[in-house]
């Protein structure tokens, strides 16, 4: 009895923490978009259809999206930088695979995956060069060998660009 009762506990021990780092994009979202000089996107449902036209891969990657987010972020200064790389890697921690990983003293570009048997289901792309921060992440159902693809060819900085020429609502010259 003493048994069941120790792994009843450890159990909801376990899906407390699962739970928490598969909410902390959200933490990390909700925290920082209202900060000063922070470009926020989260693109509805709806809206996905219209960056899909980006290149063919982009469309293979974003018909299988259920959420999909960019943030942008100053990081002026290196107790930012080192802050927000700190978030960061507790975010993807030891639920994410790393995919890729490039460190220059304080600089960052981190490709992450979390994977369920052979799906991908979460993307998180982080890159801070010390002036600025920014993450493109994504939520759904994802072929490894194509996400391995975009990777090697940059596809995902110019979904990026697509997605900040979608989203630039009050920049657009007259």
């Amino acid at each position: 009895m003493k048994i069941i009762k120790h792994l009843f506990i450890l159990a909801i021990i376990s899906l407390f923490i699962s739970c928490g780092s598969y909410n902390s994009i959200d933490t990390f979202y909700n925290a920082h978009k209202n900060d000063n000089q922070v470009t926020a996107i989260r693109v509805p449902h709806f809206m996905l259809s219209l960056l899909s036209g980006i290149s063919p891969e982009t469309e293979a990657l974003i018909g299988n999206t259920r959420d999909l987010r960019y943030m942008q972020f100053p990081s002026a200064s290196p107790g930012r930088t080192d802050f927000l790389n700190t978030q960061m890697n507790s975010i993807t921690g030891n639920s994410f695979i790393e995919v890729f990983r490039k460190n220059d003293d304080l600089k960052r570009n981190v490709v992450s995956v979390r994977e369920k048997k052979n799906v991908v289901k979460e993307i998180l792309i982080y890159n801070n060069n010390s002036q600025q921060g920014s993450f493109l992440y994504f939520n759904g159902n994802f072929d490894p060998i194509k996400v391995r693809e975009m990777a090697k060819k940059s596809d995902f900085d110019k979904l990026t660009d697509g997605l900040l020429q979608q989203f630039s609502f009050g920049n657009e010259k007259k």
